[in-house]
């Protein structure tokens, strides 16, 4: 089983402690993951509506979240 397998299987226990132990870690691991493609589409030269569009979510959202720890693109305003 992969980590993500057993964090899923961990979220649903019947243990508070342990669901809630596989919750954070769940959380963290998308955070990582989110980062990581938002940084990829970046370089790939999307734009902040396009990233937003594919997370559901609104470019300003996710310029505000993303925006300070990309490093700089060029001098386009999106």
């Amino acid at each position: 089983m992969t980590e993500a397998t057993d964090l899923a299987a961990a979220a649903s226990s019947a243990d508070p402690r342990v669901g809630l132990r596989a919750v954070v870690a769940l959380r963290r691991l998308l955070e990582g993951l989110e980062h990581l493609q938002v940084a990829n589409a970046r370089r790939k030269g999307w734009s902040w509506q396009e990233i937003a569009d594919a997370l559901e979510v609104t470019r300003q959202g996710v310029h505000k979240k993303h925006a300070g720890r990309m490093p700089a693109m060029d001098s386009r305003e999106d």
